[in-house]
């Protein structure tokens, strides 16, 4: 069994692995992330807003007649929102710019149904701009979300709608700075106001949207945002509300429709979407949407039912640990503002993630690799650099890296992390621990990708660990090794 060694002759083969000649990085393995689903995967926690009439008339999904003076939040305060989003750790923050029922949060040209016909700042309100500046003072990536149903608009099922719906979205995405994500649901026609009409509309989803054109639109608006609906084209939906990833969950995916046909937003055949496609051939990662409320708008009588730091905790692991990214949906109340209880829950989970995550305790360890491609050594994993990496040679599927953290050290989180640049590489990794005369395994993965959390139930002490890659389909590359004990 590899490395059974005295810690002498331990230090002995790292010093030799540190001088290994330079060579060529290894060749990337099937799909591979673009420059902007690499940013997006190094956000890990963003935060969504649902905020509209909804708020006010309690409802989940407006029909669209809503009084547009209903929407009145008179403390309305993005710095105070936006704030607590950074003090929790999200990275970003995705505002309902509109939702179904069609109100919009800008003073758009495109419909009466809107902020600018409210009573709230004498029409000249603008909760998009306010949201989105703030999000640039504190350093948080702004997007998007604009429901492609609209329950109000006289034109939707007809084709004078997507024009209208262009051009909200290009209001959107040139008025209002970068935009870091452009999300897309799947809630396409039924009941609703549409003018006046109180009938229903049915589309085809998909054709009626022509999504290829919209989404060129994006492109040429903003290049570096990414896009998400159930079948991307950047980000992918989980296939499920509740936070939770596949396991595994590959960031590689090719939708079909429900019916195993073409997919599209609103059609996707939903039990393939947490975990993904091993061998897919589109690099396609999960998102995980999930509310800190049972609702995704605020309602009063839900104030009790928040989330406690415990449960976002749980979600944090199965979503982020498992290679996806959370979007965790906290709605402003009538008043503008975040509700005490759910500032609360949000401040205790930013505060575990720091203290958990501020030190990495394998940081100054020695390392040793069964195999090193040239230069691209173990101590590589330490560096807490993310362009670089350790990889084995090309005819390796199976590895190991042996840590001496030179004392004893106590941890129950470990985190790896694959150099995902190259594709995803690896199929199934091993986490052991040196007892003193033999190693022993501590727990197991499959998918590992952009970050695999491993949380074990309880500390364990070690002076020496092993992280193996068990199996993969390409030679290894990965980027990280990390050990933490949970504050």
């Amino acid at each position: 069994m590899p490395h059974p060694i005295s810690r002498r002759a331990f230090l002995a083969t790292a010093a030799a692995s540190a001088v290994q000649g330079a060579t060529a990085p290894p060749a990337p393995y099937g799909a591979t992330p673009s420059q902007r689903q690499l940013r997006w995967h190094e956000l890990e926690t963003t935060a969504f807003l649902h905020f509209s009439v909804n708020t006010f008339t309690g409802k989940e999904w407006g029909y669209g007649d809503e009084d547009p003076n209903i929407f009145n939040p008179v403390a309305f305060d993005a710095d105070a929102i936006v704030s607590a989003l950074a003090d929790a750790g999200m990275r970003g923050a995705i505002l309902t710019a509109k939702h179904h029922d069609g109100f919009c949060l800008w003073p758009t040209k495109t419909t009466d149904h809107g902020i600018r016909n409210s009573l709230w700042r004498a029409g000249k309100g603008d909760v998009v701009r306010d949201l989105a500046d703030s999000c640039r003072r504190h350093n948080l990536g702004f997007g998007v979300y604009l429901s492609p149903w609209d329950r109000n608009n006289a034109s939707y099922g007809r084709p004078a709608y997507i024009d209208i719906y262009r051009r909200q979205l290009t209001e959107l995405l040139t008025d209002y700075g970068p935009i870091f994500e452009v999300w897309h649901d799947g809630a396409n026609g039924g009941d609703g106001f549409y003018g006046g009409a109180r009938e229903k509309r049915t589309i085809d989803k998909r054709t009626y949207y022509d999504w290829p054109k919209t989404w060129d639109l994006i492109r040429k608006l903003q290049p570096n945002a990414v896009i998400f609906s159930d079948v991307g084209p950047d980000i992918r939906w989980v296939g499920n509300e509740r936070g939770i990833a596949g396991d595994p969950c590959w960031a590689t995916y090719d939708p079909v429709g429900a019916d195993g046909g073409p997919a599209s937003p609103g059609d996707v055949r939903e039990k393939d979407s947490p975990a993904g496609q091993r061998h897919g051939s589109r690099w396609l990662p999960a998102e995980c949407d999930v509310s800190i409320r049972p609702g995704w708008f605020w309602h009063e009588s839900e104030n009790v039912e928040v989330k406690p730091v415990a449960q976002l905790t749980r979600l944090y692991y199965n979503s982020v640990g498992r290679g996806a990214n959370l979007l965790l949906n906290v709605p402003p109340n009538r008043d503008g503002l975040l509700s005490p209880e759910d500032m609360a829950s949000l401040k205790a989970f930013g505060q575990y993630r720091r203290a958990t995550f501020a030190r990495n305790l394998a940081a100054g360890a020695t390392a040793v690799a069964s195999n090193v491609r040239g230069a691209f050594g173990p101590q590589n994993l330490l560096d807490g650099r993310s362009d670089t990496y350790w990889a084995a040679e090309d005819a390796i599927r199976e590895a190991d890296v042996a840590f001496d953290l030179g004392r004893e050290t106590s941890f129950n989180v470990i985190r790896v992390c694959e150099a995902i640049r190259f594709g995803q590489r690896i199929d199934a990794i091993a986490v052991d621990r040196w007892s003193g005369s033999a190693w022993e395994q501590l727990a197991a993965a499959t998918s590992v990708g952009p970050r695999r959390l491993i949380r074990l139930a309880s500390p364990v002490t070690a002076s020496r660990v092993r992280l193996r890659v068990t199996q993969a389909s390409a030679s290894p590359a990965v980027g990280e090794f990390a050990l933490f004990v949970e504050a």
